[in-house]
């Protein structure tokens, strides 16, 4: 083989145990979770579930250097739906921001400037809490994206699919959490 063939290889092989281990860095938590689990004030109060619908708590740190906006997402991928279901969803959160307070996506919530509220699967923007059904565990990933754009220039009825599109393309990285949730 030759010389430049092992050179381009190694370099490589370095590049992406780097990306890993830079990744490894980039973490969310969330003060809304106890055990593994969303607390009772995060749940949805409709579909026969009877909590809050507070948006929950989630903060994030060691985002990727050259990170410029975040895309915050809560989705259901157990929801007899046969697609998932996508419980909050929201773009162009700065990059100066590090968290989102319990209830900032919720009805009288109070976002981050310039912050865009994408529909979810219920057809309005803003935060739905979960509603499993009865008997169910279901799993909820809380993912942050770092973004390499100070924002995604969506379309006014944006879906959730539109803007994973358009984050993909524009990510640096990740950090998710799985949160459980049954009644």
């Amino acid at each position: 083989m030759p010389k430049t063939f092992f050179s381009a290889s190694a370099s490589l092989a370095l590049s992406l145990a780097c990306a890993a281990a830079h990744s490894q860095d980039f973490k969310v938590v969330s003060n809304s979770v106890v055990d593994g689990r969303f607390a009772s004030a995060q749940y949805a109060n409709v579909f026969g579930c009877t909590g809050k619908n507070v948006s929950p708590h989630i903060a994030w740190q060691g985002a990727p250097q050259g990170t410029k906006s975040f895309v915050v997402t809560v989705y259901d991928p157990d929801a007899p739906t046969g697609s998932g279901w996508w419980h909050w969803v929201t773009a162009n959160i700065p990059a100066s921001v590090t968290e989102l307070k319990e209830g900032a996506g919720s009805t009288a919530g109070s976002m981050p400037a310039g912050a865009l509220a994408v529909r979810g699967d219920t057809g309005l923007p803003g935060f739905t809490g979960p509603c499993p059904p009865q008997g169910e565990v279901h799993r909820y990933v809380i993912t942050v994206n770092a973004l390499k754009v100070d924002k995604l220039d969506l379309p006014t009825q944006a879906t959730p699919a539109m803007l994973g599109f358009m984050t993909l393309s524009a990510s640096l990285g990740k950090a998710q959490m799985t949160v459980l949730g049954s009644r």
